[in-house]
């Protein structure tokens, strides 16, 4: 096997384009190898493995600096870099993550996870080595629908007016997670069928140089293109087209499905953790919801910025929707301020958007929705501690975000039955931007009386004296657990809480407390700082009630064990009811 005597970049130099064809099938086997048993992005990787192997063949890494967008296309590149045990050994498979990492290797330069950076990050290491005087290539690696992201046109934009080396490799697959939306996909696809000779050509109308490869897993063309870039002095686009998928048959005729995946079969494709028929998530959930909503109201829109299997819009769904469904590509920004001037106009949008996601929208949150005060629905998906664990894509900071921007209604249901409720009245009222933060549990409580148009007040869901627990959303069930233990080990009944809202505190039901509660718990599945305890302490700072908040310490976690976590933050049922005990004396 050539792989295994890949120990760095320089090791390719010696091979020929034949050896290299071979390679380029050990990797895919390999790739295959670690996503069928670890999961993973696999179908990215299987169309860039000629044209990683190009790169490093043709440009010398680290010296020259290749800067990959959102990373999931990265995995070549490691087994290229000293990293292959991780693709070839199961023992190794937690040796690196899942995007590029300075920490593993001299040859990746960002921890990246989050997309269309790479052309702006691209731009900064030129115009850094420019100011000192060198004359290393810069490379960007830009795909898989990340070209409409807003960073990735400003990026285009900018390098236009570069006047040294900057080299971006558009790698297209025709592909975003799901199809591509947008007319700067047009143009591309128009670039294809005329094998790059379109007088229309975006990246000509911005400045730069444009170098069309038809057939970018074909490693001779790939090669001869990167020879002739080279050490430009000028700012060139290498167009590629390739194939998603390539090499795994289930993956090339399901691209959407396989842009990632948890661990499947090798021979059949079949995912090891299958589901039954009647398998019920947030996904499905909303998924349900909309269909009936849509099919009463026409005026209800469901929006995506590319993953609308957060909320269980396959393919033949979004078809059903037809246009009351909305994929505006990668564009949370966009996806954001459309949706308000859908308000606006009378529509009820419904904006369904992962946690780690929702941070690119802030300004748009802020300035577009909130300070207009439309009727948005948002809900906030994967947002827990138990939700993504890459350090690019945790969901634990939202609370903080969106809970202190004014005219928001952030909303934490505990279940389905609190979920379905909150959204319905989210969709009808007409008063108010509104989020919600959507729960874990997917089990069924009595039917929910509450009204919600009553912002701000908490429901008492246990009467009790001396010790109140304040537990949000997901970790409500942990606050009754704590509860239960406190109760047990002092004979003390706590007053338990659902307060719901994030985004105000229940003056009324707070004050209340005072005459006979001397501590006050609450418990977030989020930041401390800047989070839903901080205002209830806030609220009691002046009193002789004591506060303790439980939640999760800022700081950037990484592949990380979510029991190892709530441990290290004292976020056990015993560990909060222990500490509890100690304070209340």
């Amino acid at each position: 096997m050539y792989i295994e005597k890949i120990n760095s970049p320089e090791d390719l130099k010696n091979l020929g384009t034949k050896e290299m064809e071979v390679l380029s099938q050990e990797i895919r086997n390999a790739l295959i190898f670690r996503l069928s048993k670890h999961g993973g992005h696999l179908a990215p990787n299987l169309g860039m493995v000629e044209a990683t192997i190009a790169l490093h063949y043709v440009f010398n890494s680290p010296v020259d600096k290749i800067v990959f967008d959102v990373s999931h296309q990265c995995y070549v590149h490691k087994m290229l870099t000293g990293r292959k045990d991780a693709y070839l050994k199961e023992e190794c498979f937690e040796d690196v993550s899942g995007y590029s990492n300075p920490d593993e290797s001299e040859h990746d330069f960002f921890t990246i996870g989050h997309t269309s950076t790479s052309v702006s990050l691209a731009c900064g290491l030129a115009r850094a080595r420019d100011l000192k005087g060198g004359n290393e290539n810069i490379i960007a690696v830009i795909g898989d629908g990340s070209l409409s992201g807003g960073e990735a046109l400003e990026g285009l934009d900018f390098a236009g007016e570069a006047n040294s080396n900057l080299i971006i490799v558009v790698n297209d697959n025709d592909m975003s997670i799901a199809e591509n939306h947008g007319g700067l996909y047009k143009n591309l696809k128009m670039l294809r069928e005329s094998r790059g000779a379109s007088e229309c050509n975006i990246f000509k109308a911005m400045g730069l140089d444009y170098l069309f490869v038809e057939d970018g897993n074909n490693l001779s063309q790939l090669i001869s293109a990167f020879e002739k870039v080279k050490d430009s002095k000028k700012p060139v686009v290498v167009h590629i087209v390739t194939q998603k998928g390539k090499g795994y048959i289930p993956a090339q005729e399901n691209r959407e499905l396989w842009h990632w995946c948890m661990p499947f079969d090798e021979k059949t494709g079949r995912s090891l953790l299958e589901t039954s028929d009647d398998y019920e998530d947030y996904g499905t959930i909303t998924r349900d919801y909309l269909l009936e909503k849509m099919a009463k109201d026409k005026t209800v829109c469901a929006i995506t910025s590319a993953t609308p299997a957060v909320f269980g819009f396959s393919e033949d769904i979004r078809k059903q929707a037809g246009k009351q469904f909305v994929d505006v590509g990668i564009a949370e920004e966009h996806a954001v301020a459309m949706a308000s001037a859908m308000a606006k106009g009378g529509a009820k949008p419904f904006y369904g958007v992962y946690s780690s996601f929702v941070q690119r929208t802030y300004d748009q949150i802020s300035q577009d929705l909130c300070i207009n005060n439309n009727a948005v629905t948002i809900a906030v998906f994967a947002a827990s501690v138990y939700g993504m664990n890459d350090i690019t894509h945790l969901g634990i900071y939202d609370i903080p975000m969106l809970s202190n921007i004014p005219n928001l209604v952030y909303i934490a249901p505990t279940n389905k039955s609190d979920y379905l409720a909150v959204l319905d009245w989210a969709m009808e009222q007409t008063q108010h931007p509104v989020a919600i933060r959507v729960p874990l549990d997917t089990s069924d409580n009595e039917q929910v009386k509450k009204d919600f148009s009553v912002l701000n007040k908490y429901e008492v869901t246990q009467n009790g004296k001396d010790i109140a627990i304040i537990a949000l959303g997901s970790f409500y069930s942990v606050g009754k657990k704590a509860a239960e233990i406190i109760e047990k080990t002092t004979g003390i009944t706590p007053t338990l809480i659902n307060p719901y809202y994030i985004t105000g505190i229940d003056k009324e039901l707070l004050e209340s407390l005072k005459a006979d509660h001397k501590t006050v718990v609450t418990i977030e599945d989020g930041i401390l700082d800047g989070g839903f305890g901080e205002k209830i302490s806030r609220f009691y700072g002046n009193s002789e009630v004591k506060t303790l908040n439980f939640g999760l310490k800022k700081e950037f976690l990484d592949r990380y064990n979510v029991d190892d976590v709530l441990k290290a933050n004292h976020l056990t049922p015993k560990q909060i009811a222990e500490d509890t005990i100690k304070l209340n004396g």
